[in-house]
């Protein structure tokens, strides 16, 4: 880093200017560098803080860094919260932290620099629109780790990171964690039915029994976006939301507010996947839109019905995304059972700092040997794939 940048830590992020965060790549569909990822939108991250959902009191406390020039203009950033708890990530720690605690140590708080609560990949090192990216990125992967030290906590985890940020901080020292997801790559298919005949023949004639057999019983699909998404309607996703979040998590992470939020500032990024049964909607699933990925997140019902959750989280999706010309959905973590519906496996990265030797040591001995089981299952995964041989290859 140079003596004319230095580093800054905002606790708040509505006190970082939506302006200033408009102009880093990713963040913005104005710039062109990177595609427009909702998710480290100055829209989405605010509305979470201000609905109460990523707050001190959910264990979710601010601590986004701001690479900034002496005349304050934000060049570069990394989101990242302070937090008690190792819950709403989606890569798992708890090992890390009983382990070090029964050793003597105090793992939390920690550093989480991550999108609270969504298991999307998308830009963390974030670099202003027109300069250099890998000075400014290397320039924050150093800042964090003095961060961490300043405040004297454990660790510092960088969570769903792009390929093309990991390098920059493996270079730095951080450790390298795999997993998996699995996504749906558009091949430049002009619908579902091209789609499906890549597929094995028996293979395409399941799913289309599984798309015919969901929507039994008079259930009708509607795909609601910008002035659609009113208040009524959010008042109806909420109850899905709660009660799958209910039983899926115990307590459901984002509150109502937040939804109202997104509805008035980011309408036109959001896809409600609603199904409609007697005149009432009965399920639904939230998606955000980027700029060439459809991003599925959660979903809920009140009524069960075959089928119906492949047909609302997966097959509608793709069929948006075809229609939009999308180049991917990622459909949220986990789930083998997405293989059979076109999903392929891919590569997720992390990357993590911590701080005391010892388990850093440890954990980087763990992280090789899971780094090789995920390579195995991605190739284990991939022979299974449903498509005829030669069709699709494994995407990483």
């Amino acid at each position: 880093m140079t003596d004319e940048l230095s580093i800054r830590v905002e606790r708040s992020f509505t006190a970082i200017s939506p302006e200033s965060w408009s102009r880093l790549s990713g963040a913005s569909k104005a710039c062109s560098t990177l595609a427009y990822n909702p998710f480290v939108s100055h829209a989405f991250l605010s509305s979470l803080e201000e609905s109460g959902s990523a707050t001190a009191e959910t264990g979710w406390l601010g601590h986004h860094l701001l690479l900034e020039t002496d005349g304050g203009e934000l060049i570069g950033a990394l989101p990242g919260y302070l937090k008690s708890h190792s819950q709403g990530e989606y890569v798992f720690d708890h090992g890390w932290a009983d382990a070090f605690e029964r050793a003597g140590g105090r793992y939390y708080p920690k550093l989480q620099c991550s999108i609270p609560f969504t298991p999307a990949i998308g830009p963390r090192l974030l670099v202003a629109e027109g300069l250099q990216r890998l000075p400014i990125q290397s320039a924050i992967a150093e800042s964090l780790k003095e961060v961490v030290r300043r405040l004297g906590i454990s660790s510092a985890h960088i969570t769903f990171v792009p390929d093309e940020e990991i390098g920059v901080f493996e270079m730095d020292g951080y450790l390298h964690r795999t997993d998996q997801q699995f996504h749906f790559i558009n091949d430049g298919y002009a619908n579902h039915d091209e789609f499906l005949e890549t597929l094995a023949s028996r293979k395409r004639k399941a799913l289309r029994k599984e798309r015919r057999a969901a929507l039994e019983n008079g259930i009708s699909i509607d795909w609601l976006t910008g002035r659609d998404l009113t208040e009524r309607i959010w008042d109806q996703f909420f109850k899905f939301y709660m009660d799958t979040g209910g039983r899926k998590w115990g307590r459901p992470y984002l509150t109502r507010k937040f939804y109202s939020l997104i509805g008035e500032r980011m309408a036109d990024d959001i896809l409600l996947v609603m199904a409609k049964r007697d005149g009432r909607y009965i399920a639904g699933a939230i998606n955000f839109i980027g700029g060439d990925t459809l991003y599925g997140r959660h979903w809920g019902c009140i009524e069960d019905h075959p089928f119906l959750h492949f047909e609302v989280c997966y097959h509608q999706a793709i069929d948006f995304a075809l229609a939009k010309g999308l180049k991917r959905v990622e459909a949220g973590a986990q789930g083998e059972h997405k293989l059979a519906r076109g999903y392929l496996p891919v590569t997720t990265h992390s990357a993590h700092y911590v701080a005391h030797a010892g388990l850093r040591r440890a954990i980087g001995d763990y992280l090789a040997r899971e780094r090789a089981d995920v390579e195995q299952m991605s190739e284990l995964l991939s022979e299974h794939s449903p498509f005829r041989k030669g069709e699709r290859q494994q995407e990483d």
